[in-house]
């Protein structure tokens, strides 16, 4: 039985992007859009998108003008995958089917339990994602 859990394009493009900045941290400076792009195979206009909403989750920072771009706000070591995909997909879910015992969501027979296990699965990606940091990701990237 193969049970697939889905994390959005818009997760995923952002730890490609949060992952290509962690690989190239050398303390040049910042690295444009365009270079990530290109580094990454994204389009440029939607990953200046995710990289707005990675800045406003505090996860990286930005200089505008000549020699602008994006930099980590903070060490690869500090930065889970859990936080990057929350940070532009928002709470991390099996669902949207709400939570047990909240708003009559067990107005009917059987739905209070498949919420619960609903809730569990979400819990557990969570705590999966999170185990997960960007110095991680790197030395996979890396092959170390």
């Amino acid at each position: 039985m193969i049970f697939l859990v889905r994390v959005s394009t818009r997760g995923d493009y952002a730890c490609r992007a949060l992952l290509s900045l962690a690989l190239h941290t050398d303390g040049s400076g910042p690295t444009s859009v365009k270079e990530i792009a290109e580094r990454t195979g994204l389009p440029q206009p939607y990953l200046e998108q995710i990289l707005l909403a990675l800045k406003g989750a505090g996860l990286v920072r930005s200089k505008r003008g000549i020699g602008g771009g994006y930099v980590l706000r903070r060490r690869p070591e500090e930065i889970t995958l859990a936080q990057i995909v929350s940070a532009v997909d928002g709470p991390i879910t099996a669902g949207d089917f709400g939570r047990p015992h909240e708003d009559g969501a067990c107005a009917h027979e059987g739905q209070c339990v498949l919420l619960a296990i609903w809730d569990e699965v979400g819990i557990h990606m969570r705590d999966h994602l999170t185990s997960y940091t960007l110095a991680d990701m790197v030395k996979r990237a890396r092959g170390d």
